[in-house]
């Protein structure tokens, strides 16, 4: 049975919007990788308009990353002090990239630009993680053990006024973390993606950061620019349809929860392969779905107010009447989603210690 989103004026069907967010999940928990660059293009492929996938896409971010931070701020596996300074570059990078948004919507070219954006972004992150798996899995296969280099420096590293964060035992310049933030904050801001495939390789390689303090901090990061794209998103355009996000947000945690435990009993180096060669077909889907698919029907369908039921009408005037608040909403909606799920995640997992202690 299909259901109508008020504010993307459009029919989905909620099992395959549940069931697709739920594997992307599933994926982000195994793999370590933010899911928004699967799930924005799953999206617009179910009909739902680009702009639209994009903000929805963002909230429903935000609510994993949530989950996934409280996770971590439980375990002390956060470095707050440079999260903040990331933060910052964030808020430049996103403003800065709602105002590429908005000039390309005006323009009507919107659309395309997400879906070149996409096309290009997968291309490479596919081709480099296949390079980089298959690699891997002839070296195991060969048994041959390669020696990296213990410091490598770049530019960045020369850059003034530095900074001690004594969580990460580091010594580093202020605008490291700020230009990786800014160019995270761009790319959010633009794709509706946590840009967990940028920040985390960047905490890893440039900032050289402890390996256990990058998946908290990284998510920590992630909540605050995905609150930013959200209620830009939302303030500007009225594009959050809390229908979409609600679907979205459950499968998505529980996706996350069942690839994070998968992720700890299977070696994931030989599945890395696949899941690239994944991003590569959602990428050409992309460029054909873009210049050879027929979109004179695109499934849009204008319902007036009278024909929608009482939740719906009330979603869609609070967003046209109170934008403001309609953002403010949305954002504590995903915000206390993301922290239910990992107190229920801390308490499931604390009953099952003690069944086991008891048997």
């Amino acid at each position: 049975m299909d259901v109508f989103l008020p504010i993307a004026q459009v029919f989905v069907n909620p099992i395959e919007i549940l069931l697709l967010s739920a594997i992307v999940g599933v994926l982000s928990g195994l793999f370590g990788v933010g899911g928004g660059f699967l799930m924005t293009p799953f999206l617009i492929f179910l009909g739902i308009p680009p702009a639209y996938a994009v903000a929805n896409e963002a909230n429903n971010i935000l609510a994993t990353s949530v989950s996934g931070s409280t996770t971590h701020y439980l375990k002390n596996t956060l470095d707050y002090k440079m999260g903040f300074m990331i933060v910052i570059g964030g808020v430049i990078g996103t403003s800065l990239g709602i105002y590429t948004f908005t000039y390309f919507k005006d323009i009507g070219k919107i659309d395309t630009v997400i879906s070149l954006s996409y096309m290009y972004i997968l291309a490479i992150i596919g081709t480099l993680m296949l390079v980089e798996s298959l690699g891997e899995i002839d070296r195991v296969k060969r048994n041959i053990v390669v020696k990296k280099k213990v410091h490598v420096h770049y530019w960045i590293h020369g850059l003034p006024l530095r900074m001690r964060f004594p969580k990460s035992k580091l010594y580093e310049s202020i605008f490291t973390p700020i230009i990786i933030g800014l160019i995270v904050g761009f790319i959010a801001a633009i794709m509706g993606i946590g840009g967990a495939f940028i920040l985390v390789p960047a905490m890893i390689y440039i900032i050289k950061m402890p390996t256990k303090l990058v998946p908290g901090t990284s998510l920590f990061v992630t909540i605050f620019v995905s609150i930013i794209v959200t209620f830009l998103h939302s303030f500007n355009y009225g594009s959050i349809d809390l229908l979409l996000v609600l679907m979205l947000v459950i499968g998505s945690i529980i996706g996350v929860q069942v690839g994070q435990k998968l992720g700890e009993k299977i070696d994931s180096s030989g599945l890395r392969a696949l899941l690239a060669i994944l991003l590569l077909i959602v990428g050409i889907a992309i460029a054909y779905d873009t210049f050879f698919a027929d979109h004179t029907n695109n499934g849009i369908s204008k319902t007036t107010i009278s024909d929608l039921n009482f939740f719906s009408r009330f979603i869609v005037d609070f967003s046209y009447e109170m934008p403001f608040f309609y953002g403010l909403f949305t954002i504590m909606f995903a915000i206390i989603l993301g922290v239910s799920a990992a107190f229920i995640r801390r308490f499931i997992s604390n009953l099952r210690k003690k069944m086991l202690i008891k048997s």
